[in-house]
């Protein structure tokens, strides 16, 4: 203790010794304050004209990205002034900001590089996380080009109203849907609580109109069963809690001795990579799950922890064609070191990596930065990941309540 009151005492007396040499010892001549703000302000204004430049230098030593050239702005500027010189009408150009920054990015030509308003950055995040306040609990996703019902939430507004998966979502508030993003559709479908929306859907060659009243949803990743020694897990999407929630569904089988576990991945959209490596570390240990990599150059690998809990139980995993990104990671990998059997039908095949980079005002770009590769080295971008059983589900199965797909698993597994 002593030591230590010593050694701060030391501290404070170098500390007034550095002080007297700078504040009483430095004599300035009459220019000096003038030359120290004309340096000052010419450093801020490189800073500020050049920032991006200086980023890009200096960025990679911290780990981020930043890219120095610019672009001709020009066009945009004078297709403003003319609208803004004879629109009829008022313009926001709040959002006409908005809508420029999302032409851009959207001009990029990938469906996965998408530009959020703050308010779709914010619905985006509560998705991930679970919490979406009022909504319908339906899983709204990109299916061949159209926005599409991917699942129905159990005891939610959507299934209660009628709507399945599969149904396409012409219009939502009569508003067409065609063009629109995901995050669009989301923030449209959702709000207040008690408040209704109209969605249009076609289903089949039928087109249907459904009101729904929405309530407040609350709907976790996980759930798991246990029936005749078989553990179900059932994954909706990877968020921050999914490998968490996993575990201790795998804790609990190895606990009540399950023989079999069936890992459902039906309809899963993806997530969170280390959500994906978490999960997929339940089965394999020490293995790596994933490599990224921007064109030939790995930009990372992914490998599991040590704690296979589920390790040597027979598995199945169920896939289908709206199994895709972190869904199609745990598949692959698990697949590829031979600890499951793959059964339905072949997933999305989306085999591209997003990053969430912040804007001002509160806006987010989700960028692709990278193709994924299964341990084997393969990017399943397009291709999709084919079952080692395929099996179909159709809507008649569906509407009759039987799951071939799910019959299949157990019979795999000598159930």
């Amino acid at each position: 203790m002593a030591q230590n009151e010593k050694r701060k005492v030391n501290h404070k007396l170098t500390r007034r010794k550095i002080n007297k040499f700078f504040y009483n010892d430095v004599k300035f001549w009459p220019g000096t304050w003038f030359v120290m703000i004309a340096l000052a302000a010419a450093v801020g204004y490189v800073s500020g004209v050049y920032h991006y430049q200086i980023e890009a230098y200096i960025g990679p030593v911290f780990g981020y990205h930043a890219h120095s050239g610019s672009i001709d702005l020009s066009s945009v500027q004078q297709t403003y002034n003319h609208l803004a010189a004879n629109f009829d009408g008022k313009l926001d150009t709040k959002a006409l900001l908005q809508g420029a920054n999302r032409g851009l990015v959207d001009a990029a030509g990938d469906a996965y590089t998408v530009y959020m308003t703050p308010q779709e950055s914010t619905d985006y995040n509560n998705t991930l996380s679970g919490t979406i306040g009022g909504g319908i609990g339906a899983e709204i996703g990109l299916k061949n080009n159209s926005i599409t019902i991917i699942r129905t939430l159990p005891n939610n507004a959507a299934i209660k109203a009628g709507l399945k998966a599969n149904d396409v979502v012409l219009k939502v508030n009569d508003q067409s849907t065609s063009g629109w993003t995901v995050e669009k559709t989301v923030g449209l479908v959702r709000g207040q609580v008690g408040t209704t929306v109209k969605l249009t859907v076609k289903r089949g060659d039928e087109v249907k109109d459904f009101t729904i009243t929405r309530e407040t949803i609350s709907n976790p990743s996980v759930e798991s069963t246990i029936t005749n020694g078989v553990g179900i897990i059932t994954i909706s999407r990877f968020d921050s809690e999914t490998g968490n929630l996993t575990k201790l569904a795998a804790q609990d089988f190895k606990k009540q001795g399950v023989k079999a576990v069936i890992l459902d991945l039906r309809n899963n959209g993806g997530g969170y990579v280390n959500a994906a490596s978490d999960v997929a570390g339940l089965w394999l240990e020490n293995k790596i799950v994933v490599t990224e990599r921007n064109g030939s150059v790995i930009k990372n690998t992914v490998k599991t922890g040590d704690d296979a809990i589920l390790k040597g139980i027979p598995t199945v995993v169920l896939v289908n064609g709206s199994s895709a990104s972190a869904s199609e990671i745990v598949a692959g990998a698990l697949q590829d070191y031979n600890q499951a059997k793959l059964v339905g039908e072949k997933t999305y095949g989306k085999g591209s990596v997003q990053e969430l980079i912040d804007l001002d005002g509160g806006a987010q770009l989700k960028v692709t930065t990278a193709r994924w590769y299964t341990p084997n080295g393969i990017n399943i971008s397009k291709e999709g990941i084919k079952p080692n059983v395929s099996v179909t589900l159709t809507q008649n199965d569906v509407n009759n309540g039987v799951d071939p797909q799910l019959d299949a698993a157990k019979k795999l597994l000598g159930l």
